[in-house]
C-alpha cells in the first residue's frame, strides 16, 4: 500500500485525540478484517498508551473508529501482561465497586465512578484467539471503561450528579481548546472528520 493511501486512510502517525473530539462520540464497527497494518496500529496504540502513562486505549482515543481497544493494568512495556480485546462484549455484571478514573482523553481529569466489580468479556485476540473470561478487580474495571469507549460513552457521563458542576468547569477548558484548533483547521471539520471514518470502516468493518 502506497503511503497516499495510508495518509488518505490515517492509518499513520497515531496521536490521541483529546476531548470532545467528535470521534470518542462516534460507535465504533465490528472488525471483520486484520492486516499488516492493523496489527501495527496495535503496537502504536501500545507506545502512546504507555508514553502517555495509561493501563488502557480504545481505538476511538487514536480516532479510529473499530470495536478494539488494548490494556496492561501494569502501566509498563516490560511488566505486566498486553491484552488486546477485538470486538469485545461485556456481559454478566456482579457486584458494585466505586472508585477514581481518569481518560487519556480528558488528561488531569479524575472522579469516582461506580461499575460492576465483575463482568464477563468476550472478544478476540490478534492472532484470531476467543477470549471468554470472567474478570474482576482493576482488569475488570479498565475493560468497562475502555467498552464504554468504543460506544461513544466516557467516565464523565458515569459521574454522580454532585460532582457534575466541578467536572463541567474543567471541561470547559478542554472545549475552549478544542475550538481554537477548529478555528485554525487543527482539527478538520465534522464532515472531513465523517469521511475519514466511513473510509476506515469501508476497509475494516464491510
Amino acid at each position: 500500500m502506497s503511503a497516499k493511501e495510508n495518509s488518505i486512510d490515517g492509518l499513520t502517525n497515531l496521536k490521541i485525540v483529546q476531548y470532545p473530539h467528535p470521534t470518542l462520540r462516534h460507535k465504533s464497527k465490528p472488525i471483520t478484517r486484520v492486516d499488516a497494518q492493523l496489527k501495527h496500529i496495535i503496537s502504536e496504540m501500545f507506545d502512546l498508551m504507555y508514553e502517555a502513562k495509561g493501563i488502557g486505549l480504545a481505538a476511538n482515543q487514536v480516532d479510529l473508529p473499530l470495536q478494539m481497544f488494548i490494556v496492561n493494568v501494569a502501566g509498563k512495556r516490560d511488566e505486566g501482561e498486553e491484552l488486546v480485546f477485538i470486538n469485545p462484549v461485556v456481559s454478566s455484571p456482579k457486584g458494585t465497586d466505586e472508585a477514581e478514573e481518569g481518560c487519556l482523553s480528558i488528561p488531569s481529569v479524575g472522579a469516582n465512578v461506580v461499575r460492576p466489580e465483575q463482568v464477563h468479556v468476550s472478544a478476540y485476540d490478534l492472532s484470531g484467539n476467543e477470549i471468554d473470561e470472567t474478570v474482576e478487580g482493576m482488569l475488570a474495571k479498565v475493560i468497562q471503561h475502555e467498552h464504554d469507549h468504543l460506544h461513544g460513552v466516557l467516565f464523565i457521563d458515569r459521574v454522580h450528579e454532585s460532582s457534575r458542576h466541578q467536572l463541567e468547569m474543567e471541561l470547559a477548558d478542554f472545549q475552549l481548546q478544542y475550538d481554537q484548533m477548529r478555528s485554525t483547521g487543527e482539527i478538520p471539520d465534522d464532515a472531513a472528520i465523517n469521511r475519514r471514518l466511513a473510509a476506515i470502516e469501508a476497509r475494516y468493518c464491510a
